[in-house]
């Protein structure tokens, strides 16, 4: 699955030219030139690793940085593009929670080869061939989800769907997401197919608070699974 970059550069052809390496190497890239503008797409949708520029005019990188360690539900991985790249400087971002840094002018690349680099460790190399959270276990390999030790019955999206949710448990993600990595596709038209889906998918692996688990939609943005002592319903 390829991951969805969020990358804040003011500068919009600098943007758009990193948003083409990116994209020309197989990734799915959101441009956004104001962190006002920035900030509203997290709100609503769901990226797998971000791209943040340190200098911006009407805020900074840092200011950007604090807000996504304190508002996001999960901690995505986040690279600055900057020219203060004085130890100082690099150390005061890592501790505030950045993960890596590119030196500008930038390279395609280095670029590309950090953000390799961050996917490997972050990500993987490979798609994990078993998925196990709870009393649950899939192989993805072979297409078998067990729920206790008995396999449940899932159609092919289904089982995407599954792996989804279950190697990101209480990560919160778009409707657009989903449709992105599970669909293949981008579009709003059809996010009753999601919501048909993910309704199918909560009764046949039993996604219910009595069983220690919540598929929770979450208003204007998309769904969550929560995992909790069975019994205990989550706010």
């Amino acid at each position: 699955m390829p991951l969805r970059i969020a990358l804040l550069e003011d500068d919009e052809e600098q943007g758009a030219l990193i948003r083409s390496w990116l994209e020309d190497s197989g990734y799915r890239c959101a441009h956004f030139v104001s962190a006002r503008d920035f900030q509203r797409a997290l709100q609503r949708d769901s990226f797998d690793f971000l791209i943040l520029d340190w200098i911006l005019p009407e805020s900074s990188g840092i200011e950007v940085l604090k807000w996504v360690r304190e508002s996001l539900d999960w901690r995505v991985p986040v690279m600055f593009l900057t020219g203060k790249d004085s130890d100082d400087d690099v150390v005061f971002a890592l501790e505030l929670g950045a993960d890596d840094y590119i030196s500008k002018p930038v390279s395609k690349p280095v670029v590309l080869a950090r953000v390799r680099a961050m996917e490997r460790r972050v990500f993987g190399d490979d798609e994990k061939p078993v998925v196990q959270a709870g009393e649950f276990e899939i192989d993805t390999l072979a297409g078998i989800v067990k729920r206790n030790g008995e396999q449940v019955n899932l159609t092919d999206r289904e089982i995407k769907l599954a792996v989804l949710f279950l190697s990101n448990v209480g990560r919160l993600m778009s409707r657009d997401y989903i449709l992105e990595t599970v669909w293949g596709i981008s579009s709003d038209v059809v996010t009753r197919t999601v919501d048909t889906h993910i309704s199918r998918l909560r009764q046949k692996l039993e996604f219910y608070p009595e069983n220690g688990w919540q598929l929770k939609a979450v208003y204007q943005h998309g769904y969550r699974l929560e995992q909790s002592k069975p019994g205990q319903a989550t706010a």
